[in-house]
């Protein structure tokens, strides 16, 4: 083939509505963040076509891998309006980190996936790199991905992305709920805002407002400001929890589903859940939301995570340590209930 022969096929490929130039600028922009994250663990740098990780686990007896895979919903959209996409990056990462930690898993590389009906490598670099940032705060390797360009998929402006991680638990060491008891207390850990859920009930409800204005009901903020905050990680709470000696039966991530749904997937049979909704104050951008989509409250605790981002179940002597342990880890944990005889989650005080 000549030259001139190989320039038409290119840009005829570029005129299908597809930049293979772009692909390799947005590696280009995001490679030093990501090569930031490589443990000693990661064998080989990017451009393979697949991430080497060396599964040296030390001193498990019984390694047991855990993996999950989840997106960030509508919150793309979010960020399109808002201009702010770094975030994104955070979203996935802690999101899918925690979702292992629930199992007591310590996360090992993630992988991202990121797409786009007309790729802009700036913007796609600004995600991985805030993905990657997320990573090294935590100790992930992230060991590799994919940037797909799909016209006609994906409308022009607009983006999706996916992350799975994979993480490691020692069998011995797994936590799966089945030793959780009635009278077992439940300690909270606050979210940071919506995280990654209820984005499309939050837009439905707000979408009208003008998102730059600085509102009293929200002190002072914007819905600009709010509505982009990254998901937290939970790892380092977990962390100081461990060093403390607690004897953490449970874990839950309130993701979709809220304070509903969530808990009850650790519960074992005969054993429910009762939260005391006075003791936290619910932010007020959810406040807004449920006013704004005039929902009922009890479906609101099942679509938002209403300002509860993970819960921690332990025996009940050991409450107080428990929270000065979060505390001292710079954590604002609270009692928000405990472990009884039935099943799913009940609530005391207004919902």
């Amino acid at each position: 083939m000549t030259k001139q022969d190989e320039g038409a096929q290119a840009s005829a490929y570029e005129r299908a509505g597809v930049s293979i130039d772009a692909g390799h600028r947005a590696v280009e922009l995001m490679k030093g963040a990501v090569a930031r994250t490589h443990t000693p663990n990661v064998l080989g740098g990017l451009g393979g076509f697949g991430g080497l990780f060396r599964a040296a686990f030390g001193h498990m007896d019984d390694p047991v891998l855990v993996a999950s895979t989840d997106g960030v919903g509508t919150k793309t959209k979010v960020a399109v309006r808002s201009g702010t996409f770094t975030g994104l990056g955070g979203d996935i990462v802690n999101h899918c980190v925690n979702d292992i930690l629930v199992q007591g898993a310590r996360p090992l590389f993630f992988l991202d996936y990121v797409a786009m009906g007309k790729l802009l490598p700036e913007r796609v670099a600004e995600v991985v790199t805030g993905a990657a940032q997320a990573c090294e705060a935590l100790g992930v390797a992230l060991l590799g991905g994919e940037t797909a360009e799909m016209p006609g998929v994906y409308v022009d402006g607009e983006l999706d992305i996916v992350g799975t991680i994979v993480g490691v638990v020692d069998r011995p060491r797994l936590i799966n709920g089945s030793r959780i008891q009635a009278g077992d207390t439940v300690i909270a850990l606050p979210s940071s805002g919506l995280h990654t859920n209820g984005f499309s009930l939050a837009r439905m409800a707000l979408d009208d407002l003008d998102w730059t204005e600085a509102r009293a009901d929200l002190n002072g903020q914007t819905l600009a400001q709010l509505l982009p905050v990254p998901h937290r990680a939970y790892l380092h709470a977990f962390d100081a929890l461990e060093r403390a000696g607690a004897d953490v039966r449970g874990m839950a991530h309130i993701t979709g589903g809220g304070l509903i749904d969530n808990p009850p997937r650790v519960f074992p049979q005969g054993i429910g859940m009762q939260i005391d909704t006075g003791s936290w104050t619910v932010p007020p951008v959810f406040e807004l939301i449920v006013q704004r989509a005039q929902v009922a409250r009890h479906e609101a605790f099942r679509a938002l995570n209403m300002g509860v981002g993970f819960l921690f179940i332990l025996p009940a002597e050991q409450e107080q340590a428990a929270l000065d342990a979060l505390k001292s880890a710079g954590e604002q944990p609270w009692v928000i209930g405990q472990m009884i005889h039935g099943q799913g989650v009940t609530f005391t005080g207004a919902v």
